[in-house]
């Protein structure tokens, strides 16, 4: 029980420091400048056309590099809200909480809306509802294959047992 408390503390500092940071603090252009020097799969990253906050992202609008820092930054939202949803899941299921999967989204959906709305405020930072439902379909994911995997778990160990009996 306590490593999970541990986890969720842990998770909701990383997503509070990260969120503090202003863009300029965390952009890694730079650095995508240096390793994508040959500007790979560039061709098939030009057909994408992104729609979001009222514009168009792509390799046209932003060039190269910004538009691999973007999809870099929105996968993130979506793995890191999606191992925040699993370690809530995990958690609300070591307390037999009814609907652990459904309790994990609310919460994650939560904790992203509290988070954007806190970036709305901050100077350099944008607080955006489309964020919310990517970490939030992150969230329920990641959840779903949990879910997955406990359940499929769960009927190996039945299974197991029931062999055992069997034989013994």
């Amino acid at each position: 029980m306590k490593k999970y408390i541990f986890l969720i503390i842990a998770a909701l500092l990383i997503v509070a420091f990260s969120s503090n940071m202003s863009y300029q603090q965390q952009t890694i252009v730079p650095e995508l400048r240096v390793l994508l020097a040959d500007q790979p799969f560039e061709e098939t990253l030009s057909l994408f056309k992104i729609p979001y906050w009222g514009t168009i992202i792509s390799v046209e609008s932003r060039g190269y590099f910004y538009f691999v820092e973007f999809l870099i930054r929105k996968a993130t939202h979506f793995i890191g809200f999606g191992i925040v949803g699993v370690i809530l899941y995990l958690f609300y299921r070591k307390l037999a909480w009814r609907f652990p999967a459904l309790l994990a989204v609310a919460t994650v959906f939560l904790v992203a809306s509290l988070d954007e709305l806190r970036q709305a405020f901050s100077p350099g930072r944008t607080g955006v509802f489309s964020d919310v439902l990517l970490d939030s379909f992150g969230a329920l994911f990641f959840i779903l294959i949990a879910a997955i995997i406990v359940h499929i778990k769960k009927v190996t160990l039945k299974q197991i047992k029931g062999m055992s009996e069997k034989l013994f």
